[in-house]
């Protein structure tokens, strides 16, 4: 692609999903003039006596957290999917539904009111993604789990409800959409050469070093070629796995050290704590073989031009498809050259 070509506004291909991307790098030198966010207080206490999810404090529900020391999953008090219910199907017409079933977990990552992962120790994230393995194997080993969800909502401006450091585990019956989409065109590719899609895209992104953001011996970080918002970015491992269930001890360590360093450079981005949306998509759990998956984790941060101004999805990408002003040689331009010591250390 010629740089030319990349200053005009162009498609970009999805090979996870089969959909497009419009992007408009010539909008960058729009003026703004809309809404600015909020940026909530980022100095919190370790502890919090109103926090639903301190050690040792009651929940919304009346339970009560004991007192952990490391991370620690539950049930949560108000899931969006139960692991009981009628055995329906209902088809009247064009009206079409069916019933669902499945578990939601709460995983506190640290005990730490003020705590984020960009300030934890490598070692207490690499406690977490134990726990993370531990639940997807739990989990995905019950009958009427066939997909595990690992995800987390970072921030206010992401819809976050309550500050302290977790996440949320969703397993459900069915495998959801944009897993499906990404299955399908694994297994295409799995299927015509016998190599691992992300395996084959992560080769040709070593090779052109463009969108590359940061690696380590076992993994690496980089922005999408196809990225659709200002400062997404994926992990990718370099060997081919199909879930968190297949990390070594060594592998677990690199994992941590560079979710660490990715997350001190969103927050070094703009000194701010940087909200972000953040999944891992790996293997349905359905009980077959899915040589075709390599796991991976996305991150969707909404912050565009600073702390206060972000992208929404509106208008067009609502109506039409998506669409990014900054390019992704640009977005990762930037992040590579971000430090990575935490800005409140330097």
């Amino acid at each position: 692609m010629s740089k030319e070509f990349n200053k005009h506004p162009h498609r970009r291909f999805n090979i996870l999903t089969g959909e497009w991307i419009l992007v408009s790098p010539h909008r960058t030198k729009r003026p703004w003039q809309g809404r600015l966010e909020k940026v909530a207080g980022e100095e919190r206490p370790s502890y919090d006596v109103d926090c639903f999810l301190c050690p040792g404090n009651k929940r919304a529900s009346g339970d009560t957290n004991p007192d952990y020391e490391e991370p620690y999953t539950f049930k949560n008090d108000f899931s969006a999917l139960l692991p009981e219910g009628p055995a329906e199907e209902v088809q009247e017409g064009l009206f079409r539904a069916s019933s669902e079933t499945g578990i939601c977990r709460v995983v506190c990552f640290s005990p730490d009111h003020s705590l984020t992962l960009p300030v934890m120790e490598v070692g207490d994230i690499v406690k977490v993604i134990r726990k993370w393995k531990e639940e997807y194997a739990d989990l995905g080993s019950r009958e009427n789990i066939n997909h595990v969800m690992i995800f987390e909502n970072k921030g206010d401006m992401m819809g976050c409800s309550n500050p302290h450091p977790h996440g949320q585990i969703w397993s459900q019956l069915s495998v959801p959409v944009e897993v499906q989409k990404k299955t399908r065109h694994q297994k295409e590719h799995w299927d015509q050469h016998k190599r691992s899609l992300l395996g084959d895209y992560l080769k040709q992104e070593l090779d052109k070093k463009e969108r590359i953001v940061l690696e380590n011996e076992h993994f690496v970080t980089l922005v999408p070629y196809w990225a659709i918002w200002p400062y997404e970015t994926m992990i990718l491992p370099r060997r081919h796995m199909q879930h968190i269930g297949q990390l070594s001890g060594r592998e677990e360590i690199a994992y941590a050290d560079i979710l660490k360093l990715l997350t001190i450079k969103y927050d070094n981005l703009f000194q701010t704590s940087f909200p972000y949306s953040s999944g891992i998509h790996q293997q349905p759990t359905t009980g077959e073989d899915h040589p075709e998956w390599h796991f991976h984790m996305s991150f969707y941060p909404p912050l565009l031009r600073s702390k206060t101004v972000k992208k929404f999805m509106v208008g067009y990408e609502l109506f039409a498809g998506p669409q990014r002003d900054i390019t992704a040689e640009e977005a990762a331009a930037t992040l590579r050259e971000l430090p990575v010591v935490h800005y409140s250390k330097i």
